[in-house]
């Protein structure tokens, strides 16, 4: 897979500097008692929307654990270093993010899946139904709106546009605009943007609408696939392992949860999450939900989760061959479905 060099050259240094000027700034110190009882796990997530460990707590899955909510997350490369800073005890953020902030020495661990692709699931990217945009060449001198630079979109636009015979010039000929993903289907159909990014509630919500159609989808990259995962600090899980332990089991069994209540039953509990959570959110997007895309029975992660973008820092000498050991990389320790056959 080719990936273009100067977006891992700046996205790896961007994660570098950021971690270590949030770190610096961080009032919040990582308990050193490794006998404290964690009694809460703080964290950021989307508003609207519903998380795994939101729905894990929901079910009873975090036992005396409760979740302290400390703000909206700005997309996965955030919520990373948010992690990194001791701000938050977990975050989710797509596997190719999570390798390069591993990548830089900054010491964090996947240890659950948090997110995939499929044909229900997926990350599209949409134009209005009367665009000229067909191809990658068009995607020259518009605007794409994506989550975050660094993160998931941003990532597969470029290797779109690469594997379609683009240059590192003409690439940078593309404007990135960064909204939130839930302001991504006003933005094109105001015309402020040319290409939205649509995945799984968003998309479904979209395309009832009308008025858009797909230019292509990460599915069409690369097949169905484990995009995400939920890390924690590594000094974190040694000194508390039991809460890490908790987190994992919950988040593992509300993925099963998921995989095997019908869907009305999940809207409404989502639903019922939100009313009681009181945060003044919409609850308009909840009716589209189309699942998570983690189709590993209870999110157990796999080398090939991460392999692709090791090769690709290595494909573009950012780390040397067998400078990590990609089965090192993420931990299943605490997952109850690590064993069973997936």
């Amino acid at each position: 897979m080719k990936i273009l060099p100067e977006f891992w050259q700046k996205a790896v240094l961007a994660a570098v500097i950021g971690a270590s000027v949030i770190a610096g700034c961080s009032t919040q110190q990582v308990d050193k008692n490794p006998t404290t009882e964690v009694t809460y796990l703080r964290y950021q997530s989307y508003p609207g929307l519903v998380s795994l460990p939101e729905l894990a707590q929901d079910l009873g899955y975090l036992g005396k654990i409760k979740l302290d909510y400390v703000g909206t997350v700005q997309g996965g490369p955030q919520d990373l270093l948010t992690l990194v800073s001791g701000d938050v005890d977990f975050a989710s953020a797509f596997n190719g993010a999570v390798v390069k902030v591993i990548a830089a020495g900054l010491d964090v661990v996947p240890v659950v899946a948090s997110y995939g692709s499929d044909e229900e699931m997926n990350a599209g990217f949409y134009v209005l139904e009367n665009s000229k945009i067909r191809g990658a060449r068009d995607f020259m001198g518009k605007k794409v709106a994506v989550n975050a630079f660094g993160a998931h979109y941003e990532f597969i636009v470029k290797d779109y546009l690469l594997r379609h015979g683009l240059t590192e010039k003409e690439i940078r000929d593309v404007e990135l605009i960064v909204l939130p993903p839930v302001s991504a289907e006003q933005a094109l159909r105001n015309g402020q943007i040319d290409i939205a990014v649509f995945s799984g509630i968003l998309e479904k919500r979209a395309l009832k609408t009308g008025g858009v159609r797909p230019v292509f989808k990460d599915i069409e990259l690369y097949g169905p696939f484990t995009a995400g995962s939920y890390s924690m600090r590594k000094d974190f899980i040694a000194q508390h392992p039991d809460a890490a332990k908790t987190f994992v089991s919950g988040v593992a069994r509300a993925q099963e949860w998921l995989h095997n209540t019908p869907k009305e039953q999940i809207v409404a509990r989502m639903e019922n999450i939100i009313d009681k959570r009181q945060r003044n959110e919409t609850k308009v997007l909840i009716p589209y939900y189309t699942g998570t895309g983690v189709h590993a029975l209870g999110g157990v992660q796999k080398t090939q989760d991460f392999e692709p973008w090791v090769n690709a820092l290595v494909q573009e000498q950012k780390l040397k061959p067998n400078q990590l050991n990609v089965s090192t990389l993420y931990s299943n320790e605490f997952n109850p479905y690590a064993t069973l056959k997936n």
